[in-house]
């Protein structure tokens, strides 16, 4: 396993870390899986024997099933696995069962503490930006958890740029600790994320970790232009995340990892994860599975080293389009463009 500093802190996290998303199967997760305690043991060993020691989950998957699946299982396991959790979403039918207020986020941290059968959480985040409570409260909750030492660091998913900037800018302001990482959704079919969260998190250092790489499971290989959806996939059992408004960059994408996969005699997602590895500020992949082989084909993207011309096929298969006022800085500030601005290339 290889271990990465996680962005502008001094904690080293998995290059793969578990997700458990599947843990728990209530309510509309039932169209991912259905994983009790004796499946969740079973691919948590599998992840902590090839070195996994980060697990992500949420107060909200299954409304909390899955954070008390992962507190059972790891009751009796080494206090070194870090934990990342996430609090916002709506949990109940409340006006307060929301939001990144100071009284839902406090006790939505107690809540999962006591599920997750441990006194602190390692990484906790906002799980979506809350535009009606003020920033500066959400940051001053989250420094307050910290100081209590409920929980370690602090990130922020799914937001914008100038969420995360004005995020980092009152914590700045009134002294409290920041946020040292963002998760988000980024893979060779969704690039969206180079046109301002990746050069912010070079500039920031901010440390990248990413959900669902595989674009739940649409690059694994399995899915293609013959049988856009796969047999038992979670497409096939409704489940319509992440949206795709171009079905045919898609498999023209999909093309290109079976071929790439093929002639290094490995499986396209291994491919598409390997890819991910490479980008910048990236600091963990989080990978989930139903089985523990889908966990260990995962992990030979790890040992998988792509060459010059795969990655440059890669790249062009999916570069995005120069947006404004992207293409107009190429045209007049390129020559003046810093390690941030250089950390990502668009088409011209």
């Amino acid at each position: 396993m290889e271990y990465r500093i996680l962005g502008r802190s001094g904690l080293k996290v998995s290059a793969l870390a578990m997700g458990t998303f599947s843990f728990g199967g209530r309510g509309p997760f039932a169209a991912i899986a259905s994983q009790g305690v004796p499946e969740a043991a079973r691919l948590i060993d599998c992840c902590i024997d090839h070195g996994v020691n980060l697990i992500d989950t949420a107060n909200m998957y299954s409304t909390g099933l899955s954070e008390d699946i992962v507190g059972e299982v790891l009751a009796d396991r080494s206090q070194d696995i870090l934990i990342s959790s996430k609090a916002r979403m709506r949990i109940g039918d409340g006006p307060n069962d929301e939001g990144a207020s100071r009284w839902h986020l406090i006790r939505e941290c107690e809540r999962s503490l006591k599920r997750l059968r441990r006194d602190h959480i390692d990484i906790y985040h906002i799980h979506e930006w809350d535009g009606q409570t003020p920033v500066e409260e959400t940051m001053e909750a989250l420094d307050s958890l910290i100081r209590q030492g409920k929980i370690r660091y602090a990130g922020c998913s799914n937001y914008t740029g100038w969420q995360v900037m004005k995020s980092l800018m009152a914590s700045e302001r009134a002294n409290f600790q920041r946020f040292v990482t963002q998760q988000i959704h980024y893979t060779l079919e969704a690039r969206e994320a180079e046109y301002e969260l990746l050069p912010l998190s070079v500039d920031q250092g901010i440390g990248v970790t990413v959900w669902s790489p595989l674009a739940a499971g649409l690059l694994s290989g399995k899915h293609t232009r013959q049988q856009p959806v796969a047999p038992d996939s979670r497409q096939d059992r409704g489940w319509s995340e992440p949206p795709i408004r171009d079905q045919d960059r898609l498999w023209r994408i999909v093309d290109v990892l079976n071929e790439i996969a093929a002639a290094h005699d490995v499986e396209a997602a291994q491919v598409a994860l390997a890819w991910t590895l490479t980008r910048p500020a990236v600091s963990s992949l989080i990978v989930g599975g139903t089985s523990v082989e889908q966990f260990e084909a995962n992990f030979r993207a790890l040992t998988l080293k792509l060459l010059p011309e795969d990655l440059q096929r890669l790249d062009a298969v999916s570069r995005p389009p120069q947006i404004y006022p992207l293409w107009h800085q190429s045209q007049f500030a390129a020559p003046r463009f810093g390690v941030a601005d250089q950390s990502v290339a668009f088409e011209d």
